[in-house]
């Protein structure tokens, strides 16, 4: 039954136009529940391909993510960080779901039709803003597992947005010896400091590659593992010449159709550097025999919660809270670079 109110949802609908779109009140199937948003993040790295047009149109939507379906092309609704509460249970659902608190791998629409499997409750302690960086949270206890930093290790993390910053933080507290943070953005390198970086680099300061990789150099000695999570792929070469003799490059970036010429010289090919990819939505097979998505995930909300009690995240995370309705200029905000936005979350209005 719907109860009045005008549901909205956010869609991309062509290079750098988005559009708040109405949609039905959807009403649950027996084996579905429905979610009113309190809340959503938008993910920079990934939102911002779809935004800019730089998401290859034929590529099959995320399998893992029930909420996306079919291609990226445009038109085309993409998020994947809601929380909510859950506001009707079908017949067949356990009615103890009615008025948790969950959080939910969707776009960003202020109410929709889910099975209970897609969602995640919300512990209790954690507020609907902090529970909005589970994925981020997610993404960095996955890189972390995926980096396997050795004790004494010396690293690098290049760019710290969102995903860098608590990926930063989680490799500072993993018995690393020196974790070095590589940002052109002066807000974000305090963040970087503030979480545990034991070093900050400029790459503005220098130019050229040659000199952000002396400047790593001469902070570590070469590293022995470089996270790249700038989202530019010329960071990736970069993250390469700063290793030490068989050191290793995790890649956490999604370039979309971005492409960069990268010269893997002679340090890459002498050097016996790894180069491996990293990504959210499967656990590594060598981690599997004791991994599982509900170990992983038990994992983020510990990390969260603790990075929430030690650095306040959330307050230091947020910079801007948006009203779904305006979310066209909120885009267009995020998308120039030279502004000081970090984590964006788009509020609704209360329904029930």
């Amino acid at each position: 039954m719907s109860d009045g109110a005008v549901h909205r949802a956010v869609e991309f609908t062509a290079p750098e136009r988005v559009e708040v779109v109405p949609v039905d009140d959807p009403a649950p199937a027996p084996d579905e529940v429905v979610v009113s948003a309190s809340v959503s993040a938008v993910s920079a790295g990934s939102e911002l391909l779809a935004y800019r047009g730089d998401l290859d149109p034929e590529t099959v939507a995320d399998e893992e993510l029930s909420s996306l379906d079919g291609d990226l092309s445009y038109p085309l609704r993409y998020g994947y960080a809601v929380v909510g509460r859950v506001t009707a249970v079908g017949e067949a659902v356990d009615p103890s779901w009615r008025d948790r608190t969950v959080f939910a791998f969707n776009p960003h629409e202020s109410r929709f039709a889910v099975s209970p499997d897609a969602l995640i409750p919300v512990p209790d302690g954690i507020d609907p803003e902090t529970a909005t960086l589970f994925a981020n949270a997610e993404t960095a206890v996955t890189l972390t597992l995926d980096a396997a930093p050795r004790l004494g290790e010396r690293v690098a993390v290049f760019g710290q947005g969102v995903v860098g910053l608590l990926t930063t933080a989680l490799l500072a507290r993993s018995g690393a010896e020196t974790v070095v943070a590589v940002e052109p953005k002066d807000r974000r390198r305090g963040l970087a400091a503030e979480f545990g970086a034991d070093a900050v680099v400029d790459p503005t300061r220098y130019d050229g590659r040659a000199g952000v990789v002396d400047a790593v150099r001469d902070r570590t000695g070469g590293v022995d593992l470089a996270v790249e999570v700038s989202g530019r792929p010329e960071t990736l070469e970069t993250a390469v010449e700063t290793t030490r003799f068989d050191g290793r490059v995790l890649v956490g970036s999604w370039y979309g159709t971005k492409r960069a010429d990268l010269g893997f010289g002679d340090h890459f090919h002498r050097g016996r550097v790894t180069v491996r990819s990293s990504q959210v939505t499967t656990i590594a097979p060598e981690l599997r025999g004791r991994w599982d998505r509900e170990r992983r995930r038990e994992t983020a909300w510990r990390q969260l919660r603790r990075l929430h009690g030690e650095l306040g995240v959330t307050e230091r995370l947020v910079t801007d809270r948006v009203p779904v309705d305006r979310a066209p200029s909120a885009y267009r905000r995020l998308a120039d670079e030279g502004e000081a936005t970090l984590q964006l979350l788009f509020t609704y209005p209360c329904t029930n």
